[in-house]
């Protein structure tokens, strides 16, 4: 029998919406109280910040992270796949601590290649991670949202939507 992923639950409920954010002069971002605290749920105080697709950031909780590197390391349908978005998360990502005033450090390699000094940041919570979008990123991901955005509800709703 295959051994199962073990999955990480936070103890604190997943915050909703959308969060600003900004970088300071020193590449830290100082994260709202509630998704501190999310992140701070997950029982480590370490978290690998990196981007898998060289356009969006990522704050990963160490449980989740790990996660993802056993489902790279165990991708057989393409491995070549797993391989490049692997190198993507490890040539620009660092393993980093939240602060006593909850500020994460973004690596200068990172912040640069995704344009993320100097404007403001998105900030999305996920399963055990939190997307951080540049301002760019985050104007392209809403004019996508805004296409057919009544066709898009009466489909989900059709299959059971709220």
């Amino acid at each position: 029998m295959a051994e199962e992923t073990q999955i990480t639950v936070a103890k604190v409920e997943k915050p909703n919406g959308r969060y600003p954010g900004k970088l300071d002069d020193k590449g830290r971002l100082k994260l709202p109280v509630s998704l501190q605290e999310y992140l701070k749920s997950f029982g480590e105080q370490r978290f690998f910040i990196t981007s898998l697709d060289r356009y969006l950031a990522q704050i990963y909780t160490m449980p989740t992270w790990r996660q993802n590197e056993k489902f790279f390391a165990e991708f057989t349908d393409d491995p070549e796949v797993a391989e490049n978005v692997k190198f993507n998360a490890d040539d620009l990502g660092a393993d980093a601590e939240m602060d006593s005033q909850g500020r994460i450090t973004f690596n200068t390699d990172l912040r640069r290649e995704l344009g993320l000094e100097g404007q403001e940041l998105h900030l999305f919570a996920h399963e055990g991670r939190v997307e951080v979008y540049s301002e760019a990123a985050y104007q392209a991901r809403k004019l996508r949202a805004q296409q057919n955005p009544g066709s898009n509800v009466t489909a989900l709703k059709s299959k059971g939507l709220k």
